[in-house]
Parts: structure tokens; C-alpha cells; sequence
């Protein structure tokens, strides 16, 4: 686990090589031992200085969140203790006299950068792929092993928050700009590179802050211990100068203004920061500790880590692809469509370097969606992240035809045209009378039932939903849908084809509006409720925002064009009405009728929605709003508790309607895991992700305590938040989705 070697000339060399990893991590075992050969070094009289390496292609990953997701977190003084223990280790590291160098030979992140930062000198090798950060706040945490305090002190507050308040991950020469990594050298030369530094002649004595004046090579003493130290970016090193006080106001006004104050780590991760620069070095270790453990026993933390980390990782390794198929290798494809949803599958596609036919009824239609792909590759070129030599051969993979031929040959065709039925079986039979007798056909449709539209294809065994979310180009997930017919050998080699153009994958099964299209209508539909009920629109935006979400319901609607929710509500109420069922209305068909057929207001695509889009300037909400929704007089000017109140109420509704929807997906067996409803809402609607997704909210909430709620809710707002027998018998038997025990049982 950690390899131990001194050479002839007094280097020790601690190699971290993790059996049965593909990365280092840190965790009990891998610190105890660490631990172990840090000591040994130490007291090694013959031993002048050590080297860090790795065995592993990358440095350390950081922490074990496995360890952190399963910890006690009963007794927050045991949790102070067994964390402290890092701060410990890395403490000893910097005091024991002897200087330390880490040769990094690739990725760093969380505690792998944060032994790094222990270490007195810190080469990096000259590897494009790696990447150095603290992502902790991504998940709901913070750095626990000292990042909040040497970060700062190494490169100022001002340069610290996109590392500590963002998670952003850097390239190794962006590193060493900032000053986190002090050469980068090429891969070959690393390891002499660092023995090289420490075998240099000292020049330099100085008397650390933790001796009694003892002398010590400079070179085995960190900034912060040196006599007279200061804070780089503030006159003097002070906190409390004016500087100082203006970058923590900017910096709280910015964290509020990006989080709307729903994530705790950020928060904690400033006060850390400026609590630590405060007071001496070690102080401000145990602070950053203290809030480390404060976020642990969070549950926002746990479900972030449980949802983000595990959830996704699970859903991009394929966890739920049928066994026994063979792994689809895809080279051609085909899109039918070549609007903005079809250039879009057609854009990722092909930088994910597959050929690819894009086809629309008439030839300028086909040209106009390879134009749209064409513009955002080379916008890319023009950006560096492309050369202009691959954006070329990017866009070279792209055909555009109106000729169903030109299919010949594509392994899978997607069909994402116009949102009708008629429609779509016509591009079904035109598409199937080319392909392979082997090729899968899939839908893009975001609502219309899959076994459904199967059956105007010949082998409803190979036809499947791929439901991609818009814009193709940044939105991460794909919802599969699963049909009555739909084969397991179709659904694996259609998680093979999620996989290879970069997104993640969850798999449903069939149903109207399956299972995002639903929960999004319900999140929009309650904030028209609310619109109706006098709720004024701002504060129903705002709401929707401060409860974690990324827009408001009535922002959301024009994003997916209030006239494609008026054709949904319409083909839904037709088809009912065609199979002899009552159609189950949302309280909403009237504000539907009213912007698209009487108003003309379709949302963002004309321009005229619950906003408007000036040319020259920002969008806002229409005006012409409170002419068709009275407010409530109170909630318009008044002020207090009771609007508080209300703002409260408001947050909880929009959260709560969509997780009640989205146990009704499990009870009905459209969702099978409840991970895939976490990371389908928050990857796919951006659902609140400090409540690690939707289901992952009622197990925050407490099963028994979100029915109560919901009963309340549901007894005075209607049964769009009516709870699934489900929930009901979790909550007489005390469940959660999680845990053998619920939080409120």
C-alpha cells in the first residue's frame, strides 16, 4: 500500500501503490500506514529529505467517500477527533524538520492535493491529463485536510475561491501559475528532478514559529511558520484592512448570490477562510476541522456524495446494462430531424467521432442543422479547446440528406421530429426499409408512450426512447425508455451508445411522460396553480430558485415552449378520450388555452411567454401578467412574518410536488431504483441538487414527516400532492429509501 526505500545519498522515496486500485485514495488504512513510513523517515537520522510519488498513472485522488458516506455521525466529538487526525499527519509532515517534495506524476484532487501542499516543494509532471483542485464543494464539503488554510496563505483569498468556493480543477501549468505547484518538468524527469532539490546545498537558515529558535534549513520550513509571515493580497497581511473587509463582503455577496444561501459549504468554506487567517496556523486548523465535521453530520453532504459520486459513477459504468451482450463498437448513425434537438444528437455524436447521417424532408432543412453543428465545433476552435484541424474532421463526419437511403449502414437511427404520432410513424417505416435487420431505431420523444409509437415499426423488439434534454451539446443526461416489446440486447447496445458520446444514462420504463417529461410538468403546472391562486409571479420564480432550483416553473415553461405543453395537454386529452378514459386534468389547461390560442405567447421560441425577450436586453417577467392573474394584495406589498411564511410554503410546494410525483414513478415501476430518480432529476431538471434528488429530498425530510406534510399540502392545495401507498407503508414501518431506519421514525 505505501512502498518505503532510502537510497545511498539519505533520500527517502514513500510511493503510495494502493492493491486492487486503479487510483490512490485516502482512507483508515492507506493514512495508518502512510502514517507509519512519515514516522520512519522522520526519526531516520540518515534520511535528509523524502520524495511523495505514486505508483498509480495518477497522484491521489483524495479522500475515500465510501469512508465518509458510512461514517458514525452519531458522536461529533469522536468525528472531531478521528478528522483531526489528518490535520495531525499532515502536520507532522511540515515540522519534523526535513525537507519534503511531492513529485506529482498526474491527478491530485481533494486530500491528494492537500498532501501535496504538506510537502515543502511540490513538482508536477508536464501531463495534459491531469488535473490539481478541491472539488469537496461539489459534493457538500469542504477541504478537510488544511486546503482552507495553506491555500490562502500560498496564493491569497482572491485566487483561493475559484479552487476552495468552486471546485474548479486546474491543468498542471495553470497550478503553477497560481503558485499551488512550484516547477513542472516532463514526465521523465520528475522523480531526479526531486532529488535534485533536496540534494541542492542549503542557503538559507531560518527559525520556525514552532521551535525555540532552532535553525533550520529554509527549505524544511513552510511560509505560514516563518517569523513575520503575511497573508499574500492584503496591505500588511492583515484581514482586517480595508482591503481585506472588501474581499470577504464581495465574496459573501457572490456566494449568495450564486448558491441563493441553499448550500452550507460554501458558506463554511468563506468562514473557514476568514476565521482561519484570524489566527495562527494551527488554530485555524482545528476551526476548518470543526466545520468539516459540521458538514459531515449535514445531510445535505451525505446525499450529495450518495447522488453525485456513487449515483453518477454507477450510471456512467452501465451499472444496469443487461448481462450477456456483447458490447456494441458503434461507427455510423442516423438522425431524423435537423431542428435544434436533432443538430444537437448530431453534434455530440460526431465528436464523439462517430459518422453521422443527418436527415430532414428537404435538403436546405438538413444543411441548415449541419450549419448549427458547423458554428458551435468552430466556436470551439476559435476558443482553443479544438484545433482547427479537428474541427474540420468533426464537422467532415456530419452528412446532411433528405435522402432515406443514405441510412444504409448506420447502426442505430434516432428519430427526434415533430412531436405527433402520425409524424413519427412515417419516419419509422421510411428509416426501417434501409436499416440492417440488426439496427436499433430509437425516439427522442419527450412524452409520447414508446410501445405506442412501436408499433408502426416492423421489429418492436429493437425500437427504444432516447430521450435527450436540451441543449443536447451541455445537458449531461439521457432517459431510455424501455417499451412493452423493447429487448434487453436493445437496451444494452443503447447504453453502449449513451456511454460513447459522454453522457449518462438512466434506464425507465414506459409510461407517459415517462418519468422526467412528468416531473417537470408537475414542478411548471404548480407554479401555474400559484399563478391563479394570486401568488405573485416574481415571487414564484424567486421561490423556485432560493428552494435550490436552477429557474422557476414559469421560466422552465418558456424554455420548453408553452405551445409544445399546450400539444402534450391536447394529444393526451384526444388519446384518453380515444381509448374511452377520463382524462385526468391539472388545474392548468385554462393559462395553456390562454397564452397559446387566445394570446399567441409560445415562450421563448416567439419571444412572448410568461417573460419577454427584448432584443436589446435582459429577459423579464411580462407585465402583462397581473392583467389575467390577480395578486394577492398582501403578498404583493405586504410585509412580515406572514409573507415569510408564504415564501416558505411556496419553496416547499415546488420541491414536494415533485418528489411525491416522482414516488409515484417507483410505486408504478417507471423508475426500478430509486438512485435512478436522484440522478435522472437532478441530471436531467436540475432538481434542488443539495437534497441529492428527488427521493433522496424525503428521506431529508424523513419519510413520515413528508407524508404529513404532503396529507396537509395535499387537504389544502389538491392531490397533485397526494402520497402513493408506498410512501404511506414506509412511513408506518419507519423505512426510508436509504436507510433500514427513517430520520422521523
Amino acid at each position: 500500500m505505501i512502498n518505503y526505500s532510502v537510497d545511498s545519498d539519505g533520500i527517502a522515496t514513500i510511493t503510495w501503490d494502493m492493491p486492487g486500485r486503479s487510483m490512490n485514495v485516502l482512507n483508515e488504512a492507506s493514512m495508518t500506514a502512510f502514517t507509519d513510513a512519515m514516522q520512519k523517515a522522520i526519526k531516520d537520522t540518515a534520511v535528509k529529505g523524502v520524495i511523495l510519488a505514486s505508483g498509480k498513472a495518477d497522484f491521489i485522488a483524495g479522500a475515500d467517500l465510501d469512508m465518509l458516506l458510512n461514517v458514525d455521525t452519531s458522536d461529533a466529538s469522536a468525528l472531531m477527533t478521528q478528522f483531526g487526525q489528518l490535520q495531525k499527519m499532515f502536520r507532522a509532515m511540515e515540522t519534523g524538520g526535513k525537507p519534503w517534495v511531492a513529485a506529482i506524476n498526474g491527478t491530485a484532487l481533494g486530500g491528494g492535493l492537500e498532501i501535496c501542499l504538506a510537502c515543502h516543494h511540490r513538482i508536477a509532471a508536464d501531463n495534459p491529463k491531469a488535473k490539481i483542485g478541491q472539488p469537496e464543494v461539489k459534493l457538500g464539503l469542504l477541504p478537510g485536510g488544511g486546503g482552507t488554510q495553506r491555500i490562502p496563505r500560498l496564493i491569497g483569498v482572491m485566487n483561493s475561491a475559484p479552487v476552495l468556493l468552486e471546485g474548479k480543477e486546474l491543468k498542471v501549468q495553470e497550478a503553477k501559475g497560481l503558485g499551488l505547484i512550484h516547477e513542472v518538468v516532463p514526465a521523465g524527469e520528475l522523480l531526479a528532478r526531486a532529488k535534485a532539490w533536496l540534494m541542492a546545498p542549503g542557503t538559507e537558515k531560518v527559525a520556525p514559529t514552532w521551535t525555540k529558535g532552532l535553525q533550520l534549513d529554509a527549505r524544511a520550513v513552510q511560509p505560514w511558520d516563518r517569523p513575520g509571515f503575511k497573508v499574500p493580497g492584503f496591505p500588511g497581511g492583515q484581514v482586517w484592512s480595508p482591503v481585506g473587509v472588501q474581499t470577504f463582503i464581495g465574496g459573501n455577496a457572490m456566494i449568495a448570490g450564486k448558491t441563493n444561501g441553499v448550500y452550507p459549504a460554501p458558506k463554511a468554506i468563506m468562514s473557514c477562510v476568514y476565521e482561519g487567517l484570524n489566527v495562527p496556523f494551527d488554530t485555524g486548523l482545528r476551526i476548518e476541522t470543526r466545520y468539516f465535521v459540521s458538514l459531515l453530520l449535514d445531510p445535505v453532504a451525505k446525499s450529495m456524495i450518495r447522488t453525485l459520486f456513487f449515483g453518477l459513477q454507477d450510471a456512467n459504468k452501465l451499472v444496469r446494462r443487461p448481462q450477456g451482450v456483447p458490447k456494441q463498437a458503434y461507427t455510423r448513425i442516423g438522425v431524423l430531424g435537423a431542428g435544434l434537438m436533432g443538430a444537437g444528437i448530431a453534434n455530440v455524436s460526431a465528436r464523439a467521432g462517430l459518422e453521422v447521417v443527418l436527415l430532414d424532408r428537404d435538403q436546405a432543412s438538413a444543411d441548415k442543422g449541419r450549419a448549427h453543428c458547423q458554428a458551435d465545433i468552430e466556436k470551439d476552435a476559435g476558443r482553443g479547446r479544438l484545433t482547427k484541424e479537428q474541427a474540420a474532421e468533426i464537422v467532415g463526419r456530419i452528412k446532411a440528406t433528405a435522402d432515406y437511403a443514405d441510412l444504409k449502414g448506420c447502426q442505430l437511427v434516432i428519430e427526434a421530429v415533430f412531436e405527433n404520432r402520425e409524424v413519427k410513424a412515417e419516419a419509422t417505416k421510411k428509416a426501417e426499409a434501409v436499416l440492417a435487420a440488426d439496427a436499433i431505431f430509437a425516439s427522442n420523444t419527450s412524452t409520447l408512450p414508446i410501445t405506442g409509437l412501436a408499433e408502426a415499426s416492423v421489429r418492436p423488439a429493437s425500437f427504444i426512447g432516447l430521450h435527450f434534454f436540451s441543449p443536447v451539446e451541455k445537458m449531461p443526461l439521457v432517459e431510455i425508455i424501455v417499451g412493452a416489446k423493447t429487448s434487453q440486447e436493445t437496451l444494452a447496445r443503447s447504453l453502449d451508445f449513451v456511454q460513447k458520446i459522454r453522457k449518462t444514462p438512466i434506464v425507465v420504463n414506459d409510461s407517459r411522460g415517462f418519468f422526467t417529461s412528468r416531473v417537470c410538468g408537475a414542478y411548471i403546472s404548480e407554479g401555474q396553480r400559484m399563478l391563479k391562486e394570486g401568488i405573485p409571479a416574481a415571487m414564484i420564480e424567486n421561490c423556485g430558485r432560493l428552494a435550490g432550483m436552477p429557474v422557476g416553473p414559469l421560466a422552465l415553461n418558456d424554455e420548453v415552449a408553452i405551445d409544445l405543453s399546450y400539444k402534450i395537454m391536447d394529444q393526451t386529452r384526444r388519446d384518453a378520450e380515444a381509448a374511452g378514459q377520463k382524462f385526468e386534468a391539472s388545474g392548468t389547461e385554462d393559462i395553456l388555452e390562454l397564452m397559446v390560442k387566445k394570446l399567441e405567447r409560445f415562450g421563448r421560441k416567439n419571444g412572448k411567454g410568461f417573460y419577454e425577450y427584448p432584443a436589446d436586453g435582459k429577459k423579464r417577467l411580462w407585465p402583462g401578467l397581473k392583467e389575467h392573474f390577480q395578486e394577492r394584495e398582501e403578498l404583493a406589498h405586504g410585509e412580515g412574518p406572514d409573507k415569510m411564511a408564504v415564501v416558505d410554503e411556496v419553496k416547499r410546494r415546488l420541491l414536494y410536488v415533485q418528489a411525491v410525483d416522482t414516488a409515484r414513478c417507483l410505486e408504478a415501476n417507471v423508475l426500478t431504483d430509486p438512485r435512478d430518480g436522484d440522478v435522472g432529476s437532478i441530471m436531467g431538471l436540475g432538481f434542488a441538487p443539495q437534497t441529492g434528488g428527488a427521493i433522496s429530498l424525503i428521506d431529508q425530510v424523513g419519510v413520515k414527516q413528508f407524508v404529513a406534510e404532503c396529507d396537509a399540502l395535499a387537504q389544502k392545495y389538491g392531490q397533485q400532492f397526494a402520497v402513493p401507498k408506498l410512501l404511506r407503508d414506509m412511513a408506518a414501518k419507519g423505512q426510508s429509501f436509504y436507510g433500514k431506519q427513517a430520520k422521523a421514525a
